[in-house]
């Protein structure tokens, strides 16, 4: 299952940059951005919430991951 945090960051806590999206995961996943068009990086992050083991992804532009 994949949610949007309500107490998602301004920035991304793992390079400190800003994001243009946040999804948080609770199962397997796959990711590939060979050649992706919106995204040049994906910073991930583990988190809990409720009491279970999460990660974070934040979504950055290649505006966003030029800037750091």
């Amino acid at each position: 299952m994949s949610q949007i945090p309500e107490d998602a960051p301004e920035r991304c806590p793992v390079c400190e940059t800003v994001y243009e999206s946040i999804s948080e995961h609770d199962e397997g996943l796959m990711v590939g951005l060979n050649d992706n068009e919106r995204y040049r990086r994906v910073c991930f992050e583990p988190h809990e919430t409720d009491d279970e083991a999460w990660i974070r992804f934040y979504h950055h532009t290649h505006e966003q991951a030029a800037s750091n």
